[in-house]
């Protein structure tokens, strides 16, 4: 009967896993330095968590499933920017955009 009860216990563990949006977890930009995206207030606040600018904010994503909006930030100059993100598995591509007609991309990875 334990046993039983571990093996539902880990079922739905995988599932809730399953659920989690898309966006929050662990990512890689191409310098190398990770970056984390949490659970912040409604939205998912992404954090530096490594290397030059560790601890600094790089925006706030709201949203869910493949497609979010919000703020990015650029952690070198602390500038702002109108933005969005679009996950495809283990892809994240990341936009940010000065009067929705100048922008940025950069596709970080898990």
């Amino acid at each position: 009967m334990t046993h039983l009860l571990l093996v539902i216990a880990m079922m739905l563990g995988t599932l809730s896993l399953a659920r989690a949006e898309a966006i929050l977890g662990e990512w890689r930009v191409s310098n190398g330095e990770r970056v984390v995206y949490a659970p912040c207030g409604g939205a998912f606040c992404g954090r530096v968590e490594s290397g030059r600018y560790r601890g600094k904010s790089v925006g706030r994503m709201s949203g869910s499933g493949r497609n979010y909006t919000g703020t990015v930030t650029d952690p070198s100059t602390d500038k702002t920017y109108e933005g969005r993100a679009e996950v495809s598995g283990d892809r994240l591509v990341l936009t940010g955009c000065v009067a929705k007609v100048f922008c940025r991309s950069q596709t970080w990875t898990r």
